[in-house]
């Protein structure tokens, strides 16, 4: 299921990380376990009248000299094109309609995708309506007031913005076909690994440019599946500004990440695991996607009988919050263990779908409990009576308890570990939920 894309495009103090931190809320927080991933605050989910969207801040660069505001601004504009299906504009009533706006709305217009114009920093709406009017001139159709700070008009824009969503853009087209994102840094190999699995099926294929997106998706049918593979290595602004180009990475991996069932995260053997290599995986791992982790480029290393260990053992170590992550070693330009890459595409797609009967996992609860007792507090014990699983992508437990402030980490985990022992789950995140239960008598 895809949820729409909104992106807001807007000159340096206009009020963009305002009206993005009060539209995430307190959403921002679901990332605070992943490392590297939330100091970006680059991207939220925002829920608004049942409506869920993914938000985007293209926003970042504050450079000194006019021309370069421009430039970037067009370059922010470009992302928000490329990737979000309704765009926000905002301007500054304080500031004035100034040339940069022009320029901007120019292209927006050019776009053909909805933008919503929102004026920002409309304290009083008595005092500054009749500025408000005046960008009516960027022929963008009505300008919405709002005040990010003072949270006044969110509720009108918001209207605005889901208006434009397209038709169950929460549900997607029925399409059962496995879709894998191949995600990682710039220059990692993701274009050369599709491109020798493209070789080695020898299948007539179609590159569709996704809907409205911008990552390409390939169709390759093995052993007569079909699969998508959604590529983000179409990557290669002219930029010399680096936090534009891992800005723009991070946008686009949000959006294929959002499409996919599974992602490939590729590493560069040569370079070792980066903190651009956590944010990149935490993206993934925050949406709850089945995760395989390919070091490409493992001919190019000089091994000894401990390289393989040694890699792996760092890579458990920096991304620690993937444990349940499959790790191959390949090579896209050699085509070593690229076959064994498509098994274990084909393992985890079956475990992030894969449903357990509700006898067998109380069985499961039953013999955990007996072997190490549910922690307690002051006096209190946790008890926990019943566990189902009620959703799959990914396997998702609801389990009923007694109280649920007495629940904690360790147990879960402990518990998620016997679920492993007993259906493995390689290659997928489980999720638990806690639901209180009064207890009888």
């Amino acid at each position: 299921m895809s949820k729409p894309i909104v992106a807001i495009v807007g000159r340096p103090n206009v009020g963009k990380s305002t009206l993005f931190n009060v539209l995430a809320g307190s959403k921002i927080s679901i990332v605070k376990d992943t490392p590297g991933v939330t100091r970006d605050r680059i991207y939220a989910d925002v829920n608004w009248l049942n409506y869920n969207f993914t938000m985007i801040d293209t926003g970042g660069i504050e450079p000194e000299s006019q021309d370069i505001i421009i430039k970037s601004m067009r370059a922010q504009a470009q992302i928000a094109m490329d990737t979000a299906d309704v765009i926000i504009f905002l301007v500054d009533v304080r500031q004035g309609l100034v040339d940069a706006d022009h320029k901007v709305a120019d292209m927006l217009r050019r776009s053909l995708k909805p933008v919503v114009l929102v004026v920002n920093k409309v304290d009083s709406f008595e005092k500054f309506m009749p500025d408000v009017y005046e960008f009516y001139n960027l022929g963008l159709g009505d300008p919405f007031p709002v005040s990010a700070a003072s949270q006044l008009g969110l509720g009108d824009m918001l209207d605005e913005v889901i208006s434009h969503f397209p038709e169950g853009a929460d549900t997607e087209e029925e399409d059962d076909r496995p879709k894998i994102a191949i995600i990682g840094k710039p220059n990692v190999g993701k274009s050369s690994i599709i491109n020798k699995l493209l070789g080695e099926e020898r299948v007539i294929v179609s590159d569709i440019a996704g809907t409205t997106r911008d990552a390409i998706d390939t169709a390759i049918v093995r052993n007569d599946r079909e699969y998508v593979f959604i590529d983000t290595a179409g990557l290669r602004r002219k930029s010399k500004i680096k936090e534009e180009i891992e800005r723009f990475s991070i946008i686009r991996t949000v959006t294929a990440v959002e499409r996919a069932d599974i992602c490939v995260l590729v590493i560069d053997a040569t370079e070792g695991v980066t903190e651009q290599d956590a944010k990149v995986a935490g993206i993934a791992h925050d949406r709850g996607k089945g995760m395989i982790i390919a070091v490409n480029k493992w001919d190019a290393i000089e091994k000894n009988d401990k390289s393989v260990y040694k890699f792996e053992e760092q890579i458990r170590r920096i991304l620690s919050f993937l444990p349940y992550a499959e790790i191959i070693f390949i090579s896209a330009k050699t085509g070593q263990r690229m076959q064994k890459l498509f098994d274990q595409i084909d393992m985890v797609i079956d475990n992030h779908a894969l449903r357990v009967g509700t006898g067998v996992l109380n069985e499961i609860l039953t013999e955990a409990v007996a072997m190490q007792e549910p922690p307690s507090d002051k006096g209190r014990k946790l008890r926990l009576y019943y566990i189902t699983e009620v959703a799959v992508k990914p396997p998702t437990f609801v389990i009923f308890v007694n109280d649920k402030n007495l629940t904690h980490f360790s147990y879960t985990r402990y518990i998620e570990n016997r679920i492993r022992d007993a259906f493995g789950f390689k290659g997928t995140p489980l999720k638990f939920i806690y639901r209180e239960r009064k207890e009888k008598g």
